[in-house]
Parts: C-alpha cells; sequence; structure tokens
C-alpha cells in the first residue's frame, strides 16, 4: 500500500512572517488519502497493514541476505519463479513487524551467518560466492544432521524456511505452481454414464432434454 503524503512546510521566519497574511500563516491540513479497504478485510485491518507497509524492519543488507536466502530455499524453475519472484522478501518484511517476536531471531541470525561466513571465506554471507553460500546452507538446512556448532544457524535457517515457503504457497506464483484453482463455477452434466450404468440407472429423455 502507498504510504500516506506527509506535509511538508517551510517555517516562515520572524520578518517574512510579519509581511504574511494572517489566514497564510496557518498550515494547511495534511492531505490524507483514505485507506483502500480489499475485499475481506474490515477498515481497522487495512488501516494497520498501512500503517506496517509504512514501517521498515530490515536494513537494506538484511533484506538482501533475506533474498538471497529465500531464493536458495525456492529457486526459479522450468514450472514457477523464485521465491523472490512471487515477493517473498518484501512477505518476510512485513511478518516481522507483524510478528515482532520473531524480529529477534531474523536478525540474530542474519548476524550469526555473516559471522561466520566472514570467519571461514572473509566476507558476509552475500559476498560469498554461490558454492560457498550452499556449503553454508547444507550445513545448517537439515536439523537432525546439524552440528552442536551449528545449532543457531539451523534455528535460524529453519525460520527463514518456514516463512519463504509460506510467503511462496500464498502468492499468485506459488499457488499457480501448485496447481489449486480453489471454487470455480462449473456445468453440472449430471452423474457421469459408468456410475448410471454400476446402479443400472438411467435418465429419462424428458430429463436428457429439459434444458437444452
Amino acid at each position: 500500500m502507498k504510504r500516506r503524503d506527509i506535509l511538508k512546510s517551510i517555517p516562515a521566519t520572524v520578518f517574512g512572517a510579519s509581511v504574511l497574511p494572517a489566514e497564510a500563516a496557518v498550515p494547511a491540513p495534511p492531505d490524507v488519502k483514505p485507506v483502500k479497504v480489499p475485499g475481506g478485510r474490515q477498515k481497522f485491518e487495512a488501516e494497520r497493514d498501512a500503517k506496517l507497509n509504512a514501517e521498515k524492519f530490515f536494513t537494506p543488507h538484511e533484506l538482501q541476505t533475506v533474498t538471497v536466502l529465500s531464493d536458495i530455499i525456492i529457486p526459479a524453475d522450468e514450472r514457477s519463479g523464485s521465491a523472490s519472484q512471487a515477493g517473498v522478501p518484501a512477505f518476510i518484511e512485513f511478518m516481522m513487524k507483524d510478528q515482532p517476536r520473531n524480529q529477534t531471531p531474523m536478525r540474530g541470525g542474519i548476524r550469526w551467518l555473516d559471522n561466520v561466513c566472514t570467519k571461514r571465506y572473509g566476507k558476509p554471507f552475500v559476498q560469498c560466492t554461490k558454492a560457498q553460500q550452499i556449503e553454508i546452507v547444507d550445513q545448517i538446512a537439515y536439523p537432525e544432521k546439524v552440528k552442536p556448532d551449528m545449532a543457531q544457524g539451523a534455528a535460524f535457517f529453519s525460520l527463514m524456511r518456514n516463512f519463504t515457503a509460506t510467503g511462496f504457497f500464498t502468492s499468485q506464483i506459488g499457488i499457480k505452481d501448485l496447481g489449486y484453482v480453489g471454487n470455480v463455477p462449473n456445468q453440472w452434466d449430471g452423474v457421469p454414464a459408468d456410475v448410471l450404468k454400476q446402479y443400472n440407472l438411467a435418465y429419462e429423455e424428458r430429463e436428457l432434454t429439459q434444458g437444452k
């Protein structure tokens, strides 16, 4: 959602104010655009969404890290696009503000990942080669095989994987990837012929021609 417009006013100096008409010295009220309420949402929900969308949680570096990780978790293939193409980083950004309890594990996990990569490769995760990134991910992606000193990374990666899967499979790209179409109108053509035959039943002629 678009952020609300913010009124920007230039304060008049003491001398300038003395020559302005009284009504001109009073600032105009801010041009506040009404919140758009999408279908299935109530006004207070839309207002809360707008407020959260106007805030920022991730730093640019953190958002870049989340983007790289999400695409490692769900890369693009011949069937559909990647997690980032489905808008997963923006989804995770929103969820960090919607569920503040996850902020510390997420931010701490990104810092842990950068620290490990800096010790091993001399640079943070996003600056590592693809092979180096996968090498680290392989060591934290499978909880039952994780070594004790990598436990924090495993917990972080599980959090990232859960958010990535949720964001992807609730996006248009993800829903299309699943082949889910939901409830759609169709045409009822009656009981299939093989079922009628199984129970020695048949439609009468008038039933077959009715509505044609």
